[in-house]
Parts: C-alpha cells; structure tokens; sequence
C-alpha cells in the first residue's frame, strides 16, 4: 500500500507539474507568431517560417550525423556545467561562511566575469587547441560564476539567529547545514543552476563553431556555409529545445520536488 500511495504521489506531482506548462507554451506561442511576422516581412531567405524551419527540424534529426554530433555536444555542455555547478558551489558556500573569504573572492568573480565568452573560447583554443577541451573548459570558467555567487548569496543570507538557536541545542554542524542552511541555501542554487545550464549549450556552440570541434557547432559552420537558412535556423531551434529540456526536464522537477514546503501555505498546497 505504500508503494502504490508514493506512486500516487508522484503521478499526482507529475500532473500538476506538467500543467503548469501551460503559461509557458502561451509565450512560447507568442514567439511564433512574432517569428511568423518576421517572415512575412523579410521572407524565406532572410527569416524562414516556422513550418519550414520545423521541417527541417524534423529531418535534421533522422540524419545519423546530426545525432552523432548532438551527443557530442551534450556531452560537453553537461561536462562543463558540472565542472562548473560542482567548483562554484563548493566554492560559494565556503566562502558565505567566511568575510574574509567572501571579501577576497568577489573581485576575482568579477574579474571572470567581465572577461567574454569569446575570449575565454580563444584562450582555451591556444592552451587546448581545437578539440573538445577547449569547450568543457569554456564553459566552466564561463559559468563558473553564476553558481558561486547564488551559493555565496544563499549561505551568507541564511537566518543566523535560527542557527543559533539550533547550535544552543547541540545541534552539530552537518545537522544545522542540512536543516536550516540548505533550505535557504537551495531557493538561491537552482536560479543560478538554471542560467547556468542555459549557458552552457549556448557557450558549447559557439566554441565549437569556432574551434571547429565537431559537434552541432561544426554542423552550424557547415550550414552556414552552404547559406542553408531554414537548416541553420533549424540547429538553432534544436539547441533551444535542448537547452529548455534540460531545465524543465532535469532542473526543474528536482527543484519543485525539493521545494514542496513553499506550497503548504497555500489553500490548494501540500498536505501531510
């Protein structure tokens, strides 16, 4: 019985969450018929319509190459987002403990910060030259500071006298952490986790179009190339699409699941 209540549970998560995909089909409606304006007014060879753009959409993904090379793409881009996630984070929430710390690496993340996506794609073609390291390594450094600074934010932010409390009753450091800082901690995480993943499929792109890595990069050149223009707009709708499920298939769902205590104040909210 228990396992049919969890089932029940999740099915009834998963229903709610997939209806609240409604509002953003509703934009993502309106972008096509701003982008239907577009072609009416510019025409085929400039802006392609969305049905032929979905055309070629469709057959761009019964090419075995296309496929080939969208996996090699994924692989760098999830690469580089978990380098990323994984330092910044650590990095962040190290230094929201500390002001000394914080004072002394917030320069330096301005610092990467203010440095290009493109410049850091050049210099890692000069230290790594033009293969796949050269965009894992883009991206970490690109996103790197995303992560850091919501980590940095959420555990400099946390309710300290709530920590107090929770020391005063012998509460260790791991039991506060886990109880009182990543709850906190997780509402400023997932925001920058997102932007982070978005990057990352964008930032992989690009240095693999200009390191000529292979990848969906390579397959852009070559369609640029060519002056294919429904098929570049074609790679370009596919990498949008992955990018968006990687957050609503992946970040998403983890953070609504995590995040379930916001909705038990509401009227239709979680219920024990």
């Amino acid at each position: 019985m228990r396992i049919l209540g969890g089932l029940g549970d999740v099915a009834a998560w998963l229903g709610r969450y997939l209806w609240s995909g409604w509002a953003g089909l509703a934009g993502l409606c309106c972008v096509l018929a701003a982008w239907q304006v577009g072609h009416e007014v510019y025409g085929s060879f400039i802006l392609p319509s969305p049905l032929e753009t979905l055309a070629a959409l469709v057959a761009l993904m019964q090419e075995p190459a296309f496929l080939a090379a969208a996996r090699e793409t994924a692989w760098r881009a999830f690469a580089g987002f978990g380098l990323a996630v994984g330092l910044g984070t650590l990095a962040g929430a190290v230094a929201g403990y500390s002001f000394a710390a914080m004072r002394l690496m917030r320069p330096v993340v301005t610092f990467i910060l203010g440095v290009p996506p493109i410049a850091w794609i050049v210099l890692a073609l000069i230290w790594f030259g033009p293969t796949g390291g050269s965009a894992v390594v883009t991206v970490a450094v690109a996103s790197l500071p995303v992560s850091f600074a919501g980590a940095l934010e959420g555990v400099a932010t946390r309710d300290r006298a709530l920590d107090a409390m929770a020391r005063s009753f012998g509460a260790g450091w791991w039991l506060r952490f886990r109880t009182v800082t990543l709850p906190h901690l997780v509402s400023y995480l997932f925001p920058a986790w997102t932007t982070t993943a978005g990057s990352a499929w964008k930032v992989t792109v690009m240095a693999e179009l200009l390191a000529n890595a292979g990848g969906i990069g390579g397959e852009l050149a070559i369609a640029r190339s060519l002056f294919d223009i429904p098929r570049v707009m074609a790679i370009v709708v596919a990498v949008v699409l992955f990018a968006l499920a990687t957050e609503y298939g992946l970040i998403q769902p983890v953070r609504d699941r995590l995040e379930a205590w916001r909705k038990a104040g509401q009227p239709w909210g979680v219920r024990p």
